[in-house]
């Protein structure tokens, strides 16, 4: 006797984690836009100019590690927030390899027009700061879950 195969019905997109992270961060960056483009910023950018914020005078190593970009992608966006006189970059004197980035007087200006931007962004999703923090507290597990086992696998 054989029994017949099971047969799997084809991924349906509105089920599919993957397409909701995707289209949920279509979303955001999209509201994110007009926001930027006032303070003469793309997203990547911006995300660029907060890790400057926290702490600045970072190597290119360090920012990419903060942001998840390797140095092909960052490398660009550094050399037009540079053109743009947000930033500026210089060799480290200790080693020569590696790239220093620190914001410029007109950089740490910014910060303050970029202040409100969080709390704007917040309203927009119609979730309370504890919604927020658990939504955001989970997604980073997400990520750091599916990194460990990329890294597993790739071993």
């Amino acid at each position: 006797m054989t029994s017949e195969p099971v047969r799997l019905s084809a991924p349906k997109l509105d089920e599919q984690l993957c397409f909701a992270l995707y289209s949920s961060t279509l979303a955001m960056t999209k509201a994110y836009r007009p926001l930027l483009e006032a303070l003469g910023l793309t997203y990547p950018q911006y995300l660029v100019m907060m890790v400057l914020w926290e702490h600045d005078a970072q190597t290119v190593s360090e920012l990419g590690a903060r942001l998840h970009l390797d140095s092909g992608t960052l490398t660009p966006l550094l050399k037009r927030l540079e053109t743009a006189g947000l930033l500026g970059r210089s060799r480290d004197a200790d080693d020569e390899r590696r790239v220093i980035v620190q914001l410029s007087p007109a950089g740490r200006a910014l910060r303050a027009r970029a202040g409100t931007l969080p709390a704007r962004m917040a309203r927009l999703t119609g979730c309370s700061a504890t919604e927020l923090a658990q939504l955001r507290r989970r997604l980073l597990q997400l990520r750091d879950a599916i990194a460990e086992a990329g890294d597993d696998a790739a071993s």
